[in-house]
């Protein structure tokens, strides 16, 4: 069995992550303190899963208590993959790319003071966009799918074609 590309975003996505070009962001940086001094608390998570076809959003009823926020030493902003993850006593880490929010007291319609972290560009462009079938949709993601099948990049397969 091949192994298969992994899921990239175009790069305006990638670069849509950065605020005046400095990735992570300097309001990053300020959820991260936030983060760091919930260590020892329950949390609640939104976390979000993409495969090669769908993408889920969990948003669990039970807090898993927030055990350490580590440094993730491949960060890659085109893969979503953050400079920090998250351990929880459940026994999962977890990167904070792929984590929409995090909050304190309760998992439903938090108080803004309750949200620990919050990942604007993911809530925002992936989970609340609203989306169209169009013929050039269709064809962008076809041939985005085409290409990750065949492990090569979308441009060298139209390239080719």
């Amino acid at each position: 069995m091949s192994e298969q590309a992994p899921i990239r975003y175009p790069l305006d996505a990638a670069t849509d992550l950065c605020e005046g070009g400095l990735w992570p962001s300097a309001e990053y940086d300020r959820q991260l303190a936030r983060l760091r001094d919930a260590v020892g608390q329950p949390v609640y998570l939104v976390e979000v899963k993409v495969n090669d076809f769908q993408m889920t959003v969990t948003l669990g009823n039970r807090p898993a208590t927030l055990l350490q926020v580590l440094d993730f030493p491949a960060p890659d902003p085109a893969r979503r993959l953050y400079p920090h993850m998250i351990v929880l006593d459940d026994g999962r880490g977890l990167n904070l790319g792929w984590i929409a929010r995090i909050t304190t007291g309760r998992p439903f319609d938090p108080l803004p003071e309750q949200i620990v972290y919050r990942e604007t560009h993911l809530i925002e462009h992936l989970l609340r966009h609203e989306r169209r079938l169009s013929e050039e949709s269709i064809a962008r993601v076809s041939k985005h799918n085409l290409a990750a099948l065949l492990g090569r990049t979308a441009p060298q397969l139209t390239q080719e074609s």
